[in-house]
């Protein structure tokens, strides 16, 4: 199978493009610096040719969530089109845990991405996955200094690669529309898991929103749980 991988180049997406290999597949890379780009379709129609499913692990670092439904309107769109004159049959979607829940920001722009999706003219799979645990050690890192701050958040997170292979498999399949959810295998609260990365600085808890903090970034009804615990991916990224 020949597997196209939209944002294949972030640290979520070179995961993805490693695992379709891993299984087997070919696999076309989508990215700027591989000569395309989503939001004015340069090089798409080439990327995409021959392709039978498209994963879509697009990201925005922005706190907008005017600029990520933007973002995510302009790159599913152009992608949607490009796929389907490439005869591409499935199309896959990385979302958040949630966002049917936290209706702000970065997560009302994932939502507008999956209605697109799912309404679109190619059969599609939403995978909704909860924090990564990689996303505590990008907290620790977005301040300068010995003192961090941690978002009172409650989550289940679960390690990138978790959420990767769940992608191929499904890309592998036939669309789903929702898939069930994917969570890590443990509750965890976001200030104790920077604390276990923080090597030394101070780690202060701040509120975060009524939802984050009581529990609406958890799964609500059954889920898919990840195998690596927080510990086991702490310890290797130690190590």
């Amino acid at each position: 199978m020949r597997m196209a991988v939209a944002g294949g180049t972030g640290w979520v997406g070179k995961l993805v493009v490693a695992e379709a290999r891993r299984r087997g597949h070919e696999v076309a890379v989508i990215s700027r610096s591989h000569g395309v780009d989503l939001t004015t379709g340069a090089g798409l129609d080439d990327a995409l040719r021959g392709s039978d499913v498209v994963i879509d692990v697009t990201n925005i670092e922005t706190l907008s969530g005017k600029t990520a439904t933007e973002f995510f309107e302009t790159e599913t769109q152009t992608l949607l089109a490009a796929e389907t004159k490439a005869g591409v049959r499935h199309h896959v979607v990385l979302s958040i845990v949630g966002v049917d829940r936290v209706g702000t920001g970065y997560y009302t722009a994932k939502r507008r991405q999956e209605e697109l999706a799912l309404a679109g003219p190619i059969p599609a799979t939403v995978l909704r996955a909860t924090q990564f645990y990689e996303f505590a050690e990008q907290m620790l890192g977005r301040v300068p200094g010995p003192v961090k701050l941690a978002p009172s958040m409650l989550t289940r997170p679960v390690a990138a690669a978790d959420v990767a292979a769940e992608l191929v498999g499904l890309a592998e399949g036939p669309a789903q529309g929702h898939a069930r959810d994917l969570a890590g295998p443990e509750v965890l609260k976001m200030p104790d898991m920077m604390r276990r990365l923080a090597k030394g600085k101070l780690v202060l808890t701040v509120p975060a929103g009524k939802a984050m903090a009581s529990g609406g970034l958890l799964p609500a009804g059954e889920f898919t749980s990840g195998k690596i615990t927080f510990e086991q991916w702490a310890a290797a990224r130690a190590g």
